[in-house]
Formats: structure tokens, C-alpha cells, sequence
């Protein structure tokens, strides 16, 4: 490996890069020191849905490195997917301002650089932020993520499954925070006694600790995240008037308060696309590159549950023609599991300045095909604007390890103006159909026997329920112990906000009964079905027998969740 000249390496880097289909330029090998613009690195437009890592040291480079790709995924034709954590991001939209330096980066790296904005659509979580509001129901977003998002453990997550399996039973639609707290105080109230007991595994106590973790959710503002109009995903996959992709931008102006929400909506999205997307096989270039910034906060802390949808999401998501880029400081924030179905890594330096940072190096150079760089020096010394690269080719190998100049952003390195975000928002074409939130009749309105509040038109394609009627309530009182709770639910909320709670002082007096399922034909209970709530009830008690049983009836309805326990109004 020493003994080789620096033609001999050059030589092994351009025949690795010779690529014949359409391809994303990352910019000139580095070899012995000098830029080599006549060895080219670049990436297969083709296997750019094998996934990829972009990892480094904080101010390396890593957002400028999505930035440059995003820019030529777009004019190949592919939407991409992107949050901007910083505000840099959306200069995607703005055209840069050419320079002597600039131009003497590029004519060394042999890039025909020109002044180009994109089609960007800027996006922003229950409308935090500039963007057109993303929002997901309740349903929708399913028990794994969103245990993910109230911190709980395995039993409690457990126990959240059940609450929801028990909403699907009975038609209660849980589109936001309101009606998933309305069925846990039904549940937890006299009239629900029964039902409870017939979810075998959920105990009135862990229904409490759920209920309170949801009041936090609350007073931190969550609420606004989860409703409808709910974002169909295959907003995602649009191309511009003039065949560019769109580049859907996701702006995260209070990411440093809400991180864990942050993450796992993305997750929701990936899942949520996985859901709807058809298998498509191998593709000439993908249908959507989706880019996972700050990964590190999907993993830490996570669940075993939630760790194996993730893995299984990222595996099989890849035959439905969506490519995933997982941005982090470093390997190791990703799992072994997902990180051995990256293809495709962009390394940019990495800091040693700790015993930790040096085991971190060492694991990361061991990552890497064996090269002509003395990877550890490399990975220390590589400037910003530098990564080591290797991708998958065309015929599924590894490429050759090349230290590489990457080429620059023909779009703005930086914000847009705020001006020019606000107009691209309010001509878009989807402020109209998500603009305004609404609240159509769902389980909180069924189980107080009211009417929707007239919040707006219902997104189109999603008529709403027909509203239950006031006469129907039961008129028996809940029990002291639902007072309890709800007394508690209102002393955490002043205890987070520091003001009184703006809560009613009691909870409705009266529930009517949820509406019972409809009764399977008796068929269903035989055969495999019967067998499995046989098996299960038998060891797990009659409690959970009985719902074993329910969901053999149900099991084209609860089926429809995805990995991570998502579904959809637009699935159903």
C-alpha cells in the first residue's frame, strides 16, 4: 500500500468511479495532497436507495454535503425530503452570489458551476415555524411512536396498544391528544370498569401514569402537532412544472426544546410512506431521498420495539424505491443493525481530542474497505469541505476509499429571506388544504355526547363523522377515583405552566357506552384464529383471552397498522 505511486492510486479511483448511469457528482479525488480534478467521485443516481450515512465533527461540512446533493437529486428529477435544523437549508430556494473564490474552488474541481435556485416547499410541524403545517391524528401516529414520545416503558407501551386496539374495536377515532385522553378517563371511570377489565393487560394504575404523561404533553403545547387536517405523505413525491423534483423542506425553529418529537415525526413520515408505497423494485433513480439530520436523537434512549421497526423500516423500504441519509457526528450514534444497511458513506472529519473521541476514530476507520489512506491521519487532518468516500456501484461493490473535495452549492449557503419563504408558503398549492386545522367529530366528542367544534372545512377526501347525539349519554357519575385523576392531570399542569390550569374542575359527570363492535360471523373464531386465542389466552390469562378473541374478528382492520403501530384514515 506505501510502495504505490500516486498515479497507481489516482489509476484506482478512477477506474472504481467510472460509472454508466446517471450519477450525483461529489466532487475530486485527494491523493498525496494535491485535488485531482480528472478522478471524479460520484454516486449512482441508481443506488441511492441502498441509504447512506453523512457523518462528521460538528462544523465539517455535513449540512453543505445535503445541500450540494439535494440541489442535483432535484434536477434529476428526484424529490427529496430534508429538515433544515438550522435555517441554512432554505437558501435551496435563493440562487448564490458568484465570487473569485468560489470560482477558483470550482475550475480546481472541475465543476461547471452556475447561480441556481430550486423548487423548494417549506414545511413546519403543526405550523411551528414558516411552513405549510404538517400534522398527523393520533391513529395515525400509533402506540410505538408515541410512546416514544411520552418516555414510557415497556409495560406502559404495552398498555398504550391496548388502549389503542380498544378505540379501533369501537370506532372511537383518536385524532388528537383530547380524544386519546377521553377514552383513558372513560376506561378509568365506573362505566368503563368493564371494558378495562376486558383488556386483561391494563391496569387502572398504568391507564393514569399514560393519562398524566399525555397532560404534560399538553402543557408543553404538543397538541398542535396532532390533528387534521392529517399531511398525506405522498405530498413528498412531487415533481416541479419543469421535471425537477421538489424539494420538500421542513423547517424546525424550536428543535432544541422538542427534540424527541422532532425525530419521531420523521419516523411517522418514513413509516407512514411505507405504508402507502407499492413495491417497485430496482429503479433507475429513486422516488423520493429522504435525509434524517441529528440522527443520534432517534436512537438514544429508544425502545427495543422502537429500534426494530426503525431496523425493519430501513430494510424494507429500500424495494419501494425511498432512499434514507442518516446525518450524525458519528457511526457509532447509528445501530449496528441499520448502520450495516448504509451502502453509501460520506466520512467528514472527526475530532480526537478524548480518550472516547479516539475509540470513536478507531471504529469508525474500522468501517471502511481496506485503502491507500492512512485513514486515521486522514480522518483527523481532512479540512471542512472534505470527506472520505466510499458508495455502492453499479454492481453492488463497494467503491474504492477516496478523500474528496466536494463540489459547492449552486443555490444560497444560508437562510432565504424571510420574505421570500413567506410568499413561496402562501402560493403554495397546499397551504389551501392544510392551512387551517379542524376538528371533526372523533372519540372525545362520541363519549361526551357533543357536537364538533367549528374549527373549518374538512380537509378534501376526509368527510367528517356524523356528530353523536347529545341524548345519548347514560347519565351515571363517574367515581371518586376518576376525580382523582383528573384533579392530578390539572396539578401537573400547573405545576409545568406555573399559572392555574385552565381546566374544568371536573371531568364530564356521564359517558355513554362506546359503540359496541360488530359481532363477527362465527366462522372467524374457528380455525387458526381460534387456535391462536386459545394458545394465547391459555397462557396469558382469561383477561387478554377475550381480547385475543375480539382480534382474530378485527384482524383486517388491526392489520392495517404498520411497524410501528401506525394506520391511517386514508388506509381504512
Amino acid at each position: 500500500m506505501a510502495n504505490k505511486t500516486t498515479a497507481e492510486k489516482l489509476a484506482t479511483i478512477q477506474q472504481g468511479y467510472t460509472l454508466e448511469g446517471a450519477t450525483i457528482e461529489l466532487g475530486a479525488a485527494i491523493v498525496d495532497g494535491g485535488i485531482h480534478k480528472e478522478a471524479q467521485v460520484r454516486l449512482p443516481l441508481a443506488m441511492m436507495n441502498r441509504h447512506g450515512l453523512v457523518a462528521g465533527a460538528t462544523g465539517t461540512g455535513k449540512t453543505v454535503t445535503l445541500h450540494m446533493i439535494a440541489e442535483q437529486l432535484s434536477t434529476a428529477g428526484v424529490p427529496v425530503f430534508l429538515a433544515d435544523i438550522k435555517g441554512d437549508l432554505s437558501g435551496l430556494a435563493t440562487p448564490a452570489t458568484g465570487s473569485e473564490k468560489l470560482t477558483a474552488r470550482t475550475s480546481a474541481l472541475g465543476q461547471d458551476w452556475s447561480a441556481k435556485n430550486f423548487p423548494v416547499e417549506f414545511l413546519s410541524l403543526g405550523g411551528d415555524g414558516n411552513g405549510i403545517p404538517v400534522r398527523a391524528t393520533i391513529t395515525s401516529f400509533g402506540p410505538i411512536l408515541l410512546s416514544r414520545i411520552m418516555d414510557l416503558n415497556d409495560t406502559q407501551e404495552s398498555s398504550l396498544q391496548l388502549i389503542f386496539h380498544f378505540a379501533d374495536q369501537n370506532n372511537l377515532e383518536l385524532i388528537d391528544l383530547k380524544d386519546l385522553r377521553a377514552v383513558i378517563q372513560f376506561l378509568t371511570s365506573d362505566e368503563g370498569k368493564a371494558e378495562l377489565a376486558n383488556l386483561g393487560g391494563l391496569s387502572k394504575a398504568t391507564a393514569g401514569v399514560i393519562l398524566r404523561e399525555l397532560v404534560t404533553l399538553e402543557a408543553q403545547g404538543m397538541e398542535k402537532f396532532f390533528g387534521e387536517p392529517e399531511f398525506d405523505t405522498a405530498e413528498l413525491l412531487r415533481t416541479a412544472p419543469d421535471g425537477r423534483g421538489v424539494i420538500s423542506c421542513l423547517e424546525l425553529p424550536t428543535l432544541q426544546t422538542k427534540p424527541l418529537l422532532f425525530s419521531t415525526f420523521l419516523m411517522w413520515l418514513l413509516a407512514d410512506l411505507f405504508e402507502d408505497l407499492p413495491e417497485a423494485g430496482d429503479l433507475d433513480k429513486p422516488k423520493l431521498v429522504f435525509f434524517l439530520d441529528e440522527a443520534h436523537l432517534l436512537f438514544n434512549g429508544a425502545s427495543k420495539a422502537f429500534l426494530g421497526a426503525i431496523t425493519t423500516t430501513v430494510r424494507l423500504i429500500r424495494s419501494k424505491g425511498v432512499g434514507i441519509f442518516f446525518v450524525t457526528q458519528t457511526p457509532k450514534d447509528v445501530p449496528a443493525d441499520v448502520l450495516g444497511q448504509l451502502a453509501n458513506r460520506v466520512q467528514h472529519a472527526l475530532r480526537a481530542f478524548t480518550p472516547e473521541d479516539a475509540k470513536a476514530l478507531k471504529a469508525t476507520v474500522s468501517t471502511f474497505p481496506v485503502s491507500d489512506y492512512d485513514l486515521e491521519e486522514t480522518l483527523t487532518t481532512a479540512g471542512i469541505g472534505e470527506a472520505v468516500i466510499t458508495v455502492m456501484n453499479e454492481k453492488g461493490a463497494p467503491t474504492p476509499v477516496a478523500l474528496t473535495r466536494l463540489r459547492a452549492p449552486e443555490s444560497v449557503m444560508g437562510p432565504s429571506t424571510d420574505d421570500l419563504i413567506r410568499s413561496t408558503v402562501a402560493a403554495s398549492s397546499l397551504l389551501a388544504k392544510y392551512g387551517t386545522a379542524v376538528d371533526n367529530v372523533s372519540a372525545y366528542e362520541k363519549l361526551n355526547g357533543q357536537a364538533a367544534a367549528p374549527t373549518g372545512e374538512a380537509a378534501p377526501g376526509m368527510p367528517p363523522a356524523p356528530a353523536s347525539s347529545p341524548g345519548s349519554s347514560s347519565g351515571s357519575s363517574s367515581g371518586s377515583s376518576q376525580a382523582d385523576i383528573d384533579a392530578e392531570a390539572r396539578r401537573i399542569e400547573e405545576e409545568i405552566l406555573g399559572r392555574p390550569s385552565s381546566r374544568p374542575a371536573s371531568i364530564p359527570e356521564s359517558y355513554p357506552a362506546p359503540p359496541a363492535p360488530a359481532p363477527a360471523p362465527a366462522p372467524q373464531q374457528d380455525g387458526m384464529f381460534g387456535d391462536i386465542a386459545g394458545a394465547l389466552g391459555g397462557a396469558l390469562g382469561g383477561g387478554l383471552k377475550s381480547m385475543v378473541r375480539s382480534m382474530g374478528t378485527q384482524l383486517g382492520r388491526d392489520l392495517m397498522r404498520g411497524v410501528f403501530g401506525t394506520s391511517s384514515r386514508r388506509r381504512r
